[in-house]
This record gives structure tokens, C-alpha cells and sequence, in this order.
């Protein structure tokens, strides 16, 4: 594939709800470059997007791909994101690195769910975009009502500037507005625009017009003095608003009959902002913490973005990067600023799906990819030395859904911590960790659909099996009292005899506080040198628990008094009696579990509300507010973890899948026992000095 400068590039998204035709829309596109010698499906698992094996599986898109087209002496990096919102992260990636959008949608099913979550992404970088509608020869396509319902939505400017000839089974092809002419057929053949269609192009290029006029205020003048414009100075109008945001030109076709894809390639290309139009791009520079306004020029310094890293079975760690500026070339070295190394860039390549293009250099505004870069992670800016920069690395949101892993076999075991290490670099919405509470492993993502192919993931490229389940709430015990104890620990049978008694008093400590060991003996009962004994003791208990098998926190333990033997007291014997009399005293202190509550922001549309809320009153929820954004309701409240450990799938339930949350850690609080039976808080416990949770 040849190097094309800057000004010949357009990065595109493409966007839209599970099923809208993103996939087949670029597979349309290959073939109709002559990329590909035949038009692949996604259910027959031929399309060259979806080349994973769990993708042809599933008959969905799963990762971002890069799919490179020429066309008109252009490059059109078209990166085909996933649908379903449990891939969430994979659109986020490829918005980051996107100039531009092209959201795709249903001509049957028009603006759905996951079109409003990708169109919220857009809006979140600001990405210019246009609209395709898909599917026109199916059954009940209507492309007017899709239009409506996107300026309805959207509170933007949708304006067609292509219409469709025919509908339904009797689609042929579409208009051109501007351009006055049509494509027909599955080869977009130039042809008159037929006679019955001539009204409504007319109409249509009229809105155009007056669409174009509000672009620029020499347009508007010009407008009102000669109520028209040139074609030129139409594009130029569309354009500039659509840099604004505040419209979006609709176009239609369908991708299986490949109808209407050269007239949406080379809208892209007329009105869909290239790399030098869409910087200058903001940078920092490290060392000095100073901002930086970057060009996308490929003589500049090397400011490089690494925002998607795949494990690939061949060539191993695969990372993709997008150059903001200067040239990255083959075998060559960059500086990574986080890690304070050297990489050495060895064969780059152009993606197009797994297909690896060779290619010399990657010029500013280009995507490329490298392999098995040791220390460059997702989000990292490769640079050169002597001028480091770091691009602002996209931010992805906090997983929402968990498992508890554990190994099938004991050579798993010996995997699990790398494999989950090396898959989490991979997938930024994946994460995980070992819970010190409960001694499980807990894998960490965006719903139960992530989780699983996560987990065959590991499983057919690392060759890791493993078993999931629930994982157990983390609780924790803690006092609310103070209280003594004192016991007296005697062995004399059986070899040298141990003797030790310990008088303790344990108090409660503020929330966080931790543990606190305390020596208030007076006189020479007990001898201070078994103070750090006793002071293990009690720590033993308090990683094992007292009354349920949680680790203690928030706790004071005070030695006030005790015995000790000229011969039999040894350090084993304090330490039995320490940790036999902070139980003691702590089973008189008012002992309680303590649970973990997490903050949750819920955003949903206003006619869901009240099932939203009642089913918050159902978990005991503290509802802190709402707001109101737009068309909808954002509700905070403090909800236990015990609570919602499932919430994401039961929200998509309740919702019609249209209502999303965040959530951050806040505090544990005391458990409220109102909601719990003795069996349930007994179940997790574990017999005292036992490796399990």
C-alpha cells in the first residue's frame, strides 16, 4: 500500500447500534475498491472485520478493526467498531484516535439504543460525522422517519444529500442532491435521475442551500442576494457546519446489494475533515509539564499514539498506533517517557483486519501497527528523545460487572496472575486483582457477554482454563465498644512447658484508621520484650477474623496486664495468648460486619425513572440527587456492593438497554441485618487457621 501525505487521509469511525450493517457497510467498501475479489458476510464468517474466531462464533463484532480503502488518490482508514456495549472500551479506542464519524443506522429500526450511547462518544471528542442510513431493500425501510428521528434525537441539522431510488426489494440506487446525477445498480453507475424523483431532489437541494448559507456569514449575504450558490460554495458551507456539530448530511444505500458506498466514499472525502484540517492537536510536553499544540506534519517531531495493543498467536504483543506527528519509520528507535526507554521499531505494518501490510514509514495522521514492543502499553505516546511529548491517552470507564476466577488445573494456576496481566494491557476495560478479604482472584469487566470472552480468550490463546463464579462480598469485621479479656495459655505435658496470660482491652478506632498495638503494662508482671509477640498474635486474628472469617480493621488493642514464668514463658506462648484474647475481648466489643458501598450514577431516560428508582428502594439505596441532562434523568446514590453485583445486566432489563452507570468506591459501612438471615452471614466462615476465605 502506498504512503499518502496527510491531506490524502481520512480517519473514520464508523459508529451505530449492534446489527445496523458497520461490519458489511466496510466490507462493501473493500470490494468496492478492489481491496477484496469478493464481498464477504458477517454470517457466514467471510468478512474480513470480523476475522477473530469468537467473532465468527458469535456472528458479531467483538474489536475495533482497521480497515484501510483507497479511493480517489485518497486512504480511508475505516475502523469498524462493535455494537454491543460490553465492548464498550473498543469504541472508545477507535473514537480517540478518529477525525471524523460515519454513524450507521437501520433504515427499518432507525435511531436505537446503541446509537445514542455511540453518539454520546462522538459528542465527547467532538467528532464531525454523517449519517448512512442501511438496509434500504429491506421490508418496512423508511429513510424519511430515520432522518426525522435524527434531528429529533439529536437536536441537530439533518439534511439528505442523497435519496434513494426505489425502496425496499425494488431499491436500484440513489441521488446524488448536489451533484445532480444518480448511481445505479451494485456498481454505482453514473445515470439521469429519474423523472418522478426530480420534485424532491429539487426540495432537497433547496434545504441543502439554505443548510450550506448558514456556514459561513459570506455565504448568508451571497444567499440572500442571489438565492443560490455553487456546488463549491455548498461544500464549503456543509462543511464548516459540520465541523460545528450542528449538522449532519444523511446519506443512504445498502451495504449487502453495495448500493450507494462510492457515493459515501467520496462524501468522506469531500466533506469530512482530513488530519492537517482537523489539528492542531494538544500535547504536553513531560519534562516540563508545558502544553503543546502539535501539527499533523510529517517533518515535525515524532509524536506517535499507541491506543489499541492485541495478543497475536504469530507475531506475538501487535500495538497500534496513530502518527499525530512527524514519521515513524521502520527500523528505527522511539522514547517511551513513561517507562524511561528505548523501543526498537522494527517492521511496521498497515492492518487491514489480520491481514499485515508491510510498509516503510507511517507519515503524520496515518495508523500503523508494530510488534513486540517489550514496554510500550495501551496509551502510551512513543516520541523521540530529545523532544519528549505525551498525547492525551483516552480515558475508558471503571468495569462494572465481576467474576471470581479460579484455575481448572495446578499448571493453570501457575499462568493465571501473566495471562490476566497480559489481557488486562490488551483490554483497557478489563481488569483484575486479588481480594484480600475472601483470597480470590477477581476478573473485572463490562458485563457477563466481556467476561466470557475474556475467559475463552485466555483459554485458546494462552491455553489457561479457568472457572468462574460470584465473587464473595468483601466484607470486613469490625468493634463498636470498647472491652477486656484475659486469658492464660498452660502447657505442661509433653516436653517444655509454655506459659503466658495476657490482660487486653480492645477499642473502636475511626473509619480507616487501621490497627493500633498499644503497651500500658505498669510494673513487672510482664515483660516488654513479649510485646511484639502478643503483637503478632493479634495480628494473626485479625487477617483470619472473628466472627465470620473477614479480616478485623478499625481496631485498638491495649496490654494492661498479665503473667509470664521464669522458665516456661517463651514468645509462642504470648503469642497464643494474644490472639486467643483479642477473640475474647473483641466478641464482648459489639462486633459487627462492616460492608463495602459504592457510589453509583445512573443515567437513564426519563420514562424509566420510576422503575429505576423503586428498584433502587429495593437495594438499599441512599439516593444523594438527580439531574436532569437533556432527555435524561442522572440519579447518584450510595448502593452496597452486596446489592448490585449483577445491576449492569438487570439496568439493561429494566431500561430497554438504554440506561448506563458508573461507579467508584466510597466507604464500608455497618451491614444492616434487617436484610439478612444468621445462615447468610455464617456461610462464608471458614474454620479458624484455615488457608481458605
Amino acid at each position: 500500500m502506498k504512503i499518502y501525505k496527510s491531506d490524502n487521509l481520512r480517519n473514520v469511525v464508523l459508529l451505530g447500534h449492534g446489527g445496523a450493517g458497520k461490519t458489511s457497510l466496510v466490507e462493501a467498501m473493500l470490494y468496492r475498491t478492489g481491496a477484496v475479489n469478493r464481498l464477504g458476510r458477517v454470517d457466514d464468517g467471510t468478512s474480513v472485520s470480523d476475522w477473530d474466531d469468537e467473532e465468527q462464533r458469535r456472528e458479531m463484532s467483538i474489536n475495533a478493526s482497521l480497515i484501510p480503502c483507497e479511493w480517489a488518490d485518497h486512504k480511508l482508514n475505516a475502523i469498524d467498531t462493535p455494537g454491543y456495549m460490553d465492548f464498550v472500551g473498543e469504541v472508545i479506542s477507535g473514537v480517540s484516535v478518529a477525525d471524523a464519524a460515519v454513524v450507521v443506522l437501520d433504515s427499518t429500526g432507525g435511531v436505537e439504543v446503541g446509537t445514542e450511547q455511540v453518539w454520546h462518544h462522538a459528542n465527547e471528542r467532538n467528532l464531525p460525522r454523517l449519517a448512512f442510513v442501511n438496509k434500504m431493500e429491506r421490508e418496512n425501510a423508511d429513510y424519511d422517519s430515520v432522518v426525522e428521528q435524527v434531528a429529533a434525537k439529536f437536536d441537530v441539522v439533518a439534511v439528505p444529500i442523497f435519496l434513494p431510488i426505489g425502496s425496499q426489494a425494488d431499491l436500484s440506487g440513489v441521488v446524488d442532491v448536489l451533484g445532480q446525477k444518480a448511481y445505479l445498480g451494485e456498481n454505482d453507475d453514473q445515470g439521469p435521475i429519474p423523472d418522478d424523483l426530480a420534485d424532491a431532489v429539487e426540495e432537497a437541494r433547496m434545504i441543502l442551500i439554505e443548510a450550506a448559507a448558514e456556514g459561513e456569514d459570506a455565504l448568508m449575504e451571497k444567499y440572500f442576494e442571489e438565492e443560490t450558490l455553487s456546488d463549491e460554495e455548498i461544500l464549503r458551507g456543509l462543511k464548516a457546519r459540520i465541523a460545528q456539530g450542528d449538522l449532519v448530511p444523511v446519506l443512504c444505500g445498502s451495504a449487502a446489494m453495495t448500493i450507494g458506498i462510492k457515493p459515501l466514499m467520496e462524501t468522506i472525502i469531500k466533506l469530512l475533515r482530513s488530519p492537517v484540517e482537523a489539528g492542531p492537536y494538544e500535547a504536553v510536553n513531560p519534562t516540563t509539564n508545558a502544553k503543546a499544540q502539535i501539527e499533523s506534519n510529517s517533518a515535525g517531531d515524532l509524536a506517535a499514539l499507541v491506543f489499541k495493543t492485541i495478543a497475536d498467536p504469530y507475531v506475538g504483543k501487535l500495538s497500534y498506533f496513530r502518527t499525530y506527528s512527524g514519521t515513524l519509520e521502520s527500523d528505527s528507535r522511539v522514547y517511551n517517557f513513561r517507562t524511561g526507554d528505548e523501543e526498537r521499531i522494527g517492521q511496521i505494518y498497515t492492518v487491514r483486519g489480520k491481514e499485515q501490510l508491510p510498509v516503510t514509514r507511517v507519515p503524520a495522521g496515518d495508523i500503523g501497527a508494530v510488534a513486540r514492543l517489550s514496554e510500550t502499553q495501551t496509551g502510551d505516546t512513543l516520541c523521540d528523545r530529545g523532544m519528549p511529548l505525551r498525547l492525551e491517552p483516552a480515558v475508558y470507564p471503571n468495569p462494572l460487572f465481576a467474576v471470581a476466577v479460579t484455575p481448572k488445573t495446578k499448571a493453570d494456576a501457575a499462568k493465571i496472575s501473566p495471562t490476566l496481566t497480559r489481557l488486562s494491557e490488551q483490554d483497557p476495560t478489563l481488569s483484575w486483582r486479588q481480594e484480600t478479604s475472601t483470597r480470590e482472584t477477581i476478573l473485572s469487566g463490562m458485563g457477563d457477554t466481556h467476561i466470557n470472552v475474556a475467559v475463552r480468550r485466555m483459554e485458546e490463546i494462552f491455553s489457561l482454563g479457568l472457572d468462574t463464579k460470584v465473587p464473595r462480598v468483601p466484607y470486613k469485621e469490625t468493634i463498636t465498644r470498647s472491652a477486656s479479656a484475659q486469658y492464660r495459655h498452660k502447657k505442661q505435658t509433653g516436653g517444655a512447658g509454655q506459659f503466658a496470660e495476657v490482660h487486653m482491652q480492645v477499642e473502636p478506632r475511626e473509619r480507616d484508621e487501621g490497627y493500633e498495638f498499644q503497651w500500658k503494662v505498669v510494673g513487672m508482671n510482664v515483660s516488654k520484650t513479649f510485646g511484639p509477640s502478643i503483637d503478632k498474635g493479634v495480628k494473626a486474628v485479625l487477617e483470619q477474623g472473628v466472627i465470620a472469617g473477614y479480616p478485623v480493621v478499625d481496631v485498638m488493642a491495649a496490654v494492661y496486664d498479665g503473667k509470664e514464668h521464669p522458665v516456661d514463658s517463651k514468645d509462642i506462648a504470648f503469642q497464643i495468648a494474644g490472639r486467643e484474647v483479642f477473640k475474647l475481648a473483641v466478641k464482648d466489643a459489639g462486633p459487627v460486619l462492616l460492608e463495602p458501598v459504592y457510589k453509583y450514577t445512573i443515567t437513564v431516560p426519563e420514562e424509566f425513572m420510576g422503575d429505576v428508582l423503586g428498584d433502587l428502594n429495593t437495594r438499599r439505596a441512599q439516593v444523594l440527587g438527580m439531574d436532569q441532562v437533556s432527555d435524561n434523568t442522572v440519579v447518584t446514590a450510595m448502593v452496597p456492593l452486596a446489592e448490585m453485583q449483577r445491576y449492569v445486566s438487570h439496568l439493561r432489563s429494566i431500561t430497554q438497554g438504554r440506561g448506563v452507570f458508573g461507579l467508584e468506591y466510597s466507604n464500608y459501612q455497618p451491614v444492616s441485618y434487617t436484610h439478612l438471615t444468621l445462615p447468610t452471614i455464617i456461610l462464608p466462615c471458614r474454620s479458624r487457621g484455615s488457608a481458605g476465605g
